[in-house]
């Protein structure tokens, strides 16, 4: 049992690792040769991750600005230290938080999304469909998404940064009567290009963890209504599992680089 275990496990690892292959060509040839899905639907992936996307992104990227400076407050003010609840704010913000809180709503709302259209489509037996036609499913289905959330995710960075430094200076503001021309000076000075680029380089991987996780779990999802909400929870916690996993490996190389 162990032996056939691992065997299992190999072969699902060899089936993501070819899968994320020819994902990475398929978006490739989009780039360069243009792609062989249609602009409609190109159209509606990406309103659905941008403009619909960014009243719950801004909302909970506020919050967390806000539980930060509330949390960095209490403590900094016993040592008559509040103004630098601006920096400790602007640096978490943008270095860490926005991008991970984003990922992980986009997680639970596009990715889920993506896997629950494709593996409906895998049960109507529509991607088969497509394939008789000599529409691959990567090519027709899959990229649209990718390329969708590549270019939105780090646009929702931005907002969520922006929400989440506006969180912070109300806690600031109300607790600690910060004026707003000293809490974004102290903010400005902390956000370096360091800290924005590592958060930006982050959100584009992330955006393309999420997109990635929802499109295979859909696409290999079983053929029955049940694989529906098993494709939907696979992709699910796998985005959002992978996204905290991407972002230790981004902290231990931004640790040795010294950035």
């Amino acid at each position: 049992m162990p032996f056939a275990h691992f065997t299992q496990l190999g072969h699902e690892t060899t089936r993501r690792v070819a899968f994320m292959g020819e994902v990475v060509l398929a978006v490739s040839r989009a780039v360069v040769r243009g792609g062989r899905y249609r602009p409609a639907d190109f159209a509606r992936v990406l309103a659905d991750g941008s403009a619909r996307a960014l009243p719950i992104v801004t909302v909970v990227n506020l919050l967390v600005g806000a539980i930060l400076a509330f949390v960095g407050a209490v403590q900094l003010v016993k040592f008559g230290a509040g103004i630098f609840v601006a920096d400790m704010v602007a640096i978490a913000v943008s270095r860490e938080m926005a991008a991970v809180i984003t990922a992980v709503v986009m997680a639970g709302r596009t990715g889920a999304a993506f896997a629950a259209e494709l593996a409906t489509m895998q049960s109507n037996e529509e991607i088969d469909a497509l394939e008789v036609l000599g529409l691959p499913a990567v090519d027709h289905l899959v990229v649209p998404r990718m390329l969708a959330l590549l270019l939105m995710l780090p646009l929702l960075y931005a907002f969520g940064c922006a929400a989440g430094l506006l969180g912070g200076f109300a806690v600031g503001a109300s607790m600690l009567h910060l004026s707003p021309a000293a809490y974004f000076d102290r903010s400005l000075a902390a956000l370096t290009f360091a800290h924005l680029g590592l958060g930006f380089s982050k959100s584009i991987a992330f955006g393309a963890l999420v997109a990635w996780a929802g499109c295979y779990f859909g696409l290999h999802a079983p053929r029955s209504a049940a694989g529906v909400g098993q494709a939907t929870t696979h992709a699910v916690v796998s985005g959002i599992v992978g996204v905290i996993a991407l972002d230790a490996v981004f902290a231990v190389c931004a640790n040795a680089l010294g950035v």
